[in-house]
């Protein structure tokens, strides 16, 4: 097949509903130099772009009125059309429903995370030309003003042999249960499809005729999660009774023996992922009929199948394709005509990713990206193979301005090997030695950033700095999931100590590499990684220059009393397993608590913080600051935003952010950087390797 017209050129596609809205790919422009901040902190212009099931149209999300909208293409007339017209808040995630309906819900993109962030969710449906518009549930502010629990549905399929009806998981019976219905969007009428179901089901697994076959449910509610227990029922059909597969104790990464994924494409079997030892989990077929595993479908060497996404036809429910987000981003394709289609439009993109999404009209969407390379989405006639730009997702970055984001493991001194990244600024050569920064992921038990364009917190920042100047390691550490069990259990008690270790090991190894300078490296990090960098300032000022934490813990004990988790027996459970307490014996804690050791401090902060925070209340950032001060360490930059809680959600709070930590590093490590004389510097990047 030969593939014509503007994929390899910069071209222009311009879809207009008037002169405010525009659907739109730039014209190839010289690379700029230095963008400013606001370029790399503000979201995508287009996002969720997709293509109806006849292949008519495309829609997506696209600034209106100030707010995101739904926009629609009718490529038969190139015409498009806003369908909905919210002016208080943004469509956050869209769905075709065949080829007359769109399922979405909102929430804020640029405004304060404090109060205002209760506005998100929901759940709401209209026609492609913008009539019918229906409410199908209310968002959290909704439930809040009602009282009561949170009624939520979530959108899961497209209902088999429909236009106009969808699958969905909702709560309406019971608030912390789930059943599985069949919603008609002309109507708006729910056909429950497990009235007669198990008790405590939290999440169910349908076959492609829309059948619930799999259920999971988790018996105990409010207990510590390593007493929880989890059983894995499955049916035969929708008239058969249900059976015991597998019951277990435990969180999944930990306890689980395998954790049912899908439904296998003979119907029968299930598609699971399991792990023969502490390694990563793999694909498998699970054999109903046996009741063990059989052949292994897709592995990855160092990431677990929770990081598989699998695809399939909605049409007839036929698997299509498993993509794992491992190192960069791979895909196994289980659909032949689809495989050789991607074979054929990569050869367009070397180097770059490709997502398709085939019609029953012979015209696909082509969404092209990188680590480098900003979403792009093409038009693709399989009939005359002509390939179209349609729009750009960032406009205004270009390929230059974006940095490559290097894979590589970190080996901890303890022997793991953890997957992670570093960025290294545009023009880099051999032999130079960067003032650098180390970012810390937030959760900690959380995969937090992936390859690709600006995705992630962690990649913004990395991408930030880069531009102007700075190396940036972004790792990963012991119990980030995602990897293997063993990785992800060596974590529990080993917040302030071993995780601490990696984070150092990180700076190490950038060191070690030629491309950091040891008495250049900063840390920072939110959340988790803000109270990872704060005790870094203390315990680890051998290695790191400054910090920049923020959204910070001060006082591990505290958060028992003051986080927003506090009511969850199971939430604190977890969370003394991460520290290490037992009981009520909180020591473990008190002994990696910074405000504790405020007079240890040994090295320049900015601290940064939101004014309506309930995840890390404010005192925790007050309270150490008042305790530095006491101590004659007062802290070098403060930065705290009302309204805003944990993270900053107005763009211009972002912006000022970066500006001012760019201000801070170039003071500390960058062109303003002098060398520091304070003892213990002179072992940086090296001490006790």
């Amino acid at each position: 097949m030969k593939i014509t017209g503007s994929a390899a050129l910069c071209g222009r596609f311009v879809l207009a509903v008037a002169a405010a809205l525009s659907f739109a790919a730039t014209a190839c422009a010289a690379p700029a130099k230095a963008l400013p901040v606001e370029v790399y902190a503000k979201p995508p212009e287009f996002a969720r772009v997709s293509i109806s099931a006849n292949g008519r149209y495309i829609a997506a999300l696209a600034p209106l009125n100030g707010f995101r909208n739904i926009v629609v293409l009718d490529l038969e007339t190139m015409k498009t059309r806003a369908v909905t017209g919210l002016t208080d808040m943004d469509v956050v995630e869209l769905h075709w429903v065949g080829s007359q309906y769109l399922v979405f819900e909102t929430g804020k993109i640029d405004n304060p995370r404090g109060i205002q962030f209760n506005d998100t969710g929901g759940l709401f449906s209209v026609r492609h030309d913008g009539q019918n518009f229906r409410k199908l549930a209310g968002n959290l502010q909704d439930a809040m003003n009602k009282g009561g629990g949170w009624t939520r549905i979530f959108y899961v399929a497209n209902a088999p042999g429909s236009e106009t009806e969808m699958l969905a998981f909702s709560n309406f019976r019971q608030n912390h249960e789930y059943d599985v219905y069949r919603v008609n969007l002309e109507t708006g009428s729910m056909n429950l499809l497990t009235f007669e179901r198990p008790t405590n089901v939290n999440r169910w697994v349908l076959d492609a005729a829309g059948v619930p076959r799999v259920a999971i449910r988790t018996r105990e509610r409010d207990v510590p999660s390593s007493e929880q227990t989890t059983t894995v029922l499955y049916r035969e059909g929708a008239d058969k009774p249900w059976r015991e597969l597998v019951q277990y104790k435990g969180v999944e990464q930990e306890s689980a023996p395998w954790v049912p994924r899908a439904m296998a494409p003979n119907g029968r079997d299930l598609i699971v992922a399991a792990r023969f030892d502490e390694g990563p989990s793999a694909l498998y077929r699970y054999d109903i009929e046996s009741g063990k595993l059989a052949e292994k479908l897709v592995g990855s060497t160092h990431h677990d199948a929770s990081e598989t996404e699998l695809r399939y036809n909605e049409r007839d429910g036929r698997l299509l394709s498993a993509t794992t987000r491992d190192e960069t981003y791979s895909t196994v394709f289980f659909d032949k005509n689809l495989a050789e289609l991607h074979a054929e439009l990569s050869s367009v993109f070397p180097g770059k990713k490709l997502d398709i999404q085939r019609s029953e009209g012979g015209r696909a969407l082509v969404d092209v990206w990188s680590d480098r390379s900003p979403h792009a989405y093409y038009l693709f006639d399989e009939k005359t193979a002509k390939l179209k730009l349609v729009l750009r997702s960032r406009p205004d970055l270009d390929d230059n301005d974006l940095v490559e984001m290097r894979p590589f493991l970190l080996r901890t001194r303890d022997g793991l090997d953890i997957p992670s990244y570093y960025f290294l600024p545009a023009g880099y050569q051999a032999g130079q030695k960067l003032p650098t920064v180390v970012h810390i992921h937030g959760g900690p038990h959380v995969r937090a950033d992936h390859w690709g364009p600006m995705e992630t917190n962690g990649v913004r920042e990395a991408q930030i700095l880069a531009s102007r100047g700075y190396a940036v390691v972004v790792p990963n550490f012991r119990i980030t999931p995602g990897f293997s069990a063993k990785i992800f259990n060596a974590g529990f008690g080993q917040i302030g100590r071993k995780m601490s270790d990696d984070h150092e090991d990180a700076a190490l190894w950038a060191v070690q590499q030629g491309f950091a300078d040891p008495d250049r490296i900063c840390i920072s990090g939110s959340s988790y990684g803000g109270y990872a960098s704060l005790w870094a300032s203390i315990r680890s000022a051998n290695v790191f220059r400054c910090a920049i934490p923020g959204l910070l813990v001060s006082d591990q004990r505290s958060q028992k009393a003051t986080a927003d988790y506090r009511h969850s027996r199971g939430g604190i459970d977890f969370w003394k397993r991460m520290l290490g307490v037992k009981g009520d014996d909180w020591s473990p804690a008190d002994e990696v608590s910074p405000l504790r050791f405020a007079d240890r401090s040994a090295m320049p902060l900015f601290i940064w913080a939101g004014g309506n925070d309930e995840r890390t209340p404010l005192s925790e950032t007050t309270n150490m600051v008042d305790a530095l001060k006491k101590a004659g360490k007062p802290v070098d930059t403060l930065m705290i935003k009302s309204g805003e809680a944990h993270g900053y959600g107005l763009l211009k709070n972002r912006v000022d952010l970066y500006e001012t930590m760019l201000k801070f590093l170039d003071r500390q490590i960058g062109s303003g950087w002098q060398p520091k004389t304070a003892p213990g510097n002179a072992a940086a990047g090296g001490a006790g390797r």
